[in-house]
Order: structure tokens, then C-alpha cells, then sequence
């Protein structure tokens, strides 16, 4: 698979794959969204439930559906392979790029400003951006020790994280006050097509990062057996955590206080623990957005590292490089410091809104892929298969068209722009591809 001495290590387990699923997926969204999902709906809780509901269903049918061309196609770089096998070199190129230099780089630098904004209750204001950056250092630092102290890490992270989700989870029940939670259903004068669009873009995010373990299956001992059972049975337990966690957010505080909290989840904390509880909540939920991080860097770099060893990237023969560790050196860095970089904006819903867009489009093509690849290799020995073909992946499809079209046409100005500025950085790969397709022909 490498070019170098040093290969990847196969050192993954079941345990380091579903820590991965997890321990991605649950980092800030459900703790910090809540805010803009609120204020989406107008303060109106009903339709933000639905939308919990609703996208959930759709993520559990898009893990459904991603689970078979993954465990089809087990290299380490995930996606681009997937879609270079079934679309071509340009489709395939075109999602390594948009991961490498966007989605990856966006989300790494939107955990870390998520732990940084959580970090403000003990730091005070004014410390977002250099709190952001150390946080992605220490990541770097951890990945750069090997595949298995990054998965070992990973693990622990995702363990840390439960602590605060459970707790929320019981006590939030035990000492709310029994807000409502279906009514009212829409805030007076908003679309009901338009806003779910909004929310699931939203809710969307919550659950970014279950297919970062199709990068790091060229690393894991047994992907045809482990990998269907972390991204399905992963997205299924998560599933189950938001909604309930959800709930409990909305019994202790009503939606149209949580819509002007910058930081929701801490307020509840509070509110149920009071305010040496919270905090100490607020530390587990700082620990579960570093895990995030961790992760994103983790599988970030795999995919970086298959566009370097396919000359695709510039500084392609420096960043194919394996450490003696047995880890990309070089991609890990280099997703670090455009995630640093990306950090400097202190953005939270800006880079998570644009790399949930334009990793939706490339979601949506593997959901394709699935169902093309089907015909191109009928024959091939599938040991799993989407359940209840072709609908799943129908389903899967259709929510992720909508989610794209909403943001273009219907979800306003500033959705516009996020969406069509996330497109523009994605083709800007096309002329680079160009530069680099020369120079191999040359």
C-alpha cells in the first residue's frame, strides 16, 4: 500500500473502530447545536425534535448503505477510493481533495474552537483562538505516536465522553421541570420545508465523522467482519444517546432560552448539578470535543496520505512518508496546520455547516456508488448487503438531495453563500488535478 519500508500496521480492533464511529460522531454537535436548531425553529421545540428523529432514520440508513461498498473495498483513504473504483479517477479525486483541504482541516478546527468556547468558563472571553491551537497540537502530538496510541486514545476519549451524556441523560429527568417538547411545533411566520432543511443540516453535523472509519480500514485486523459492526451497530447507539439526550436537554430548559445559550448543554449541567457540577460536566464535555478532534486527524490524514501516494497532492513524495511509528507522518501535520488555520476564524457553525455541506456531496455519490457498483460486479462475493435493497439506499439518496438543495434555493442568504463557497473550494481540485496530471505525464 506504501511506497516506503515502513508500512501500516494492521493494529485495529472491533474496539478501536466503533471508539472510532463514536468517538467522532459524539463531539460538540449535540452538546453546542442545539443553539442554532432552536433558533432555526424560532424557539419552537416540536419540529427540532421531529428533525432529531427524522435525521437519525436518515443517518441509519446512510451507515446501512456506506457499510457495503466499505467492507467491498477495505483500503486505507476511505471514500476517494471508493468513488475512483466506481466513477472514475476525477470523482475519486475530486472527494480526496474536498476531504484533504476542506471537510477534514474544517472539522478538526471546529471541535478545537468548540473546546476552546468551552473553555471560556474557566479562561474567561479573549482566549478562543490560541486555546483552538493547542488543542490541535496536542492531537497532532498524540497521532503522531502510532495507530495504536491514537486509537488507544480514542477509546479513552470516547469512554470520557459518556460520563457527561449519561449524566445529563438521568438527572435531567429526575430534577427538570417537565418543559414542553412538542409544542409549539414552528416559531409564527416560518416554512416548515425550509427550517427542516436548516435542522437536518444541523443534526447532520451531530453526527459527522461515522464514516471516518472506512479510512483507517486498511489499518484494522479484520475489516470485513469489525466494519459493518462499528458503523452500523456505532450509528444505532448514537441514535439512541441524541434523541434521549434531547429530551432531557428540553425538560430542564425550555427551547427558546437554550436558542440564546452560546454553550446549552453547560447551561443544563448547571441548572441540574448547579455551578461546581456544571463545570465539572463542562470538562467532559471538553474532553468529548478533543476526542472528536483526536479522531478527525486520525482518519483525516489516511485520506490525505492515499491522494499523496497517488501523486495527487503537491509535496505528494514527502507527505507518502511512514514514520517508524508506522503512522503518515506528514499528513498528520499537514491536516493540523490547515485545521489551525482554519481556527483562526473562531467560526463554530461556519466550518461545521460548510464541511457538512460539501461532505453531503460526496455522502450522496456514495450512496450512489453502492447501487452502481452492484451492476458493475454483480458477481462479487458480497459477506454484507444493505437490508431491504434498493430502498435503503434510495432513502439514503433522496435526504441527501434535499439536505443540498435546501441549502442552495431554500434555507436563505447566508446558507447560500456557505454552500456555494463550499462548491467553489471543492472545484478549485479540478485545476490542480490538471497541474499534476501533466507533471505525471511528463
Amino acid at each position: 500500500m506504501s511506497n516506503n519500508n515502513n508500512e501500516m500496521k494492521k493494529e485495529l480492533g472491533m474496539g478501536a473502530a466503533m471508539a472510532t464511529v463514536v468517538g467522532c460522531v459524539i463531539g460538540s454537535g449535540v452538546f453546542f447545536k442545539p443553539t442554532a436548531i432552536y433558533t432555526a425553529t424560532g424557539g419552537a421545540p416540536g419540529l427540532a425534535i421531529i428533525a432529531w428523529v427524522v435525521t437519525s432514520l436518515v443517518c441509519l440508513c446512510a451507515a446501512m448503505t456506506f457499510a457495503e461498498i466499505a467492507i467491498l473495498i477495505p483500503e486505507t483513504g476511505g471514500m476517494p477510493v471508493y468513488l475512483k473504483k466506481v466513477f472514475g479517477d476525477r470523482v475519486g479525486y475530486l472527494c480526496g481533495w474536498m476531504q484533504t483541504v476542506v471537510f477534514y482541516p474544517g472539522l478538526v478546527a471546529a471541535l478545537a474552537v468548540a473546546v476552546a468556547n468551552q473553555a471560556k468558563l474557566f479562561l474567561g472571553d479573549g482566549m478562543v483562538v490560541p486555546v483552538a491551537i493547542v488543542c490541535i497540537i496536542i492531537m497532532v502530538a498524540l497521532n503522531c505516536m502510532g495507530a495504536k496510541v491514537g486509537g488507544a486514545a480514542q477509546t479513552i476519549f470516547t469512554v470520557a465522553k459518556l460520563i457527561p451524556l449519561v449524566l445529563i441523560m438521568i438527572f435531567g429527568f429526575i430534577r427538570g421541570n417537565g418543559n414542553p417538547i412538542f409544542d409549539p411545533m414552528l416559531g409564527e411566520g416560518l416554512k416548515f420545508g425550509s427550517v427542516l432543511g436548516q435542522l437536518m443540516i444541523a443534526v447532520l453535523f451531530a453526527y459527522e465523522g461515522w464514516t471516518n472509519v472506512g479510512a483507517i480500514a486498511g489499518e484494522m485486523k479484520d475489516p470485513g467482519r469489525d466494519l459493518p459492526k462499528a458503523i452500523v451497530g456505532g450509528v444505532a447507539l448514537i441514535m439512541a444517546v441524541y434523541i434521549i439526550i434531547n429530551l432531557a436537554y428540553l425538560w430542564v430548559l425550555p427551547a427558546d432560552v437554550m436558542m440564546n445559550l452560546e454553550s446549552p448543554a453547560s447551561a443544563v449541567a448547571m441548572q441540574i448539578f448547579g455551578n461546581m457540577g456544571g463545570k465539572i460536566v463542562s470538562v467532559g464535555i471538553m474532553i468529548s470535543a478533543g476526542g472528536a478532534c483526536n479522531g478527525f486527524i486520525l482518519s483525516g490524514s489516511r485520506t490525505a496520505l492515499y491522494m499523496a501516494e497517488q501523486g495527487d497532492l503537491p509535496g505528494s513524495k514527502a507527505l507518502s512518508k511512514i514514520s517508524g511509528t508506522g503512522v503518515p507522518i506528514n499528513c498528520i501535520f499537514l491536516i493540523g496546520i490547515l485545521g489551525a488555520i482554519y481556527a483562526l476564524t473562531g467560526q463554530f457553525d461556519l466550518l461545521t455547516n460548510l464541511g457538512t455541506f460539501v461532505g453531503w456531496v460526496f455522502y450522496t455519490l456514495t450512496f450512489a456508488a453502492v447501487m452502481a457498483y452492484r451492476k458493475q460486479a454483480p458477481d462479487l462475493k458480497r459477506t454484507y448487503k444493505v437490508p431491504a435493497y434498493p430502498v435503503i439506499p434510495i432513502i439514503a439518496i433522496i435526504s441527501g438531495l434535499y439536505v443540498l438543495l435546501n441549502q442552495l434555493f431554500m434555507a436563505g442568504p447566508d446558507a447560500r453563500k456557505v454552500a456555494v463557497g463550499g462548491i467553489i473550494l471543492v472545484l478549485i481540485g479540478l485545476p490542480v488535478r490538471a497541474i499534476f496530471t501533466k507533471k505525471k505525464a511528463a
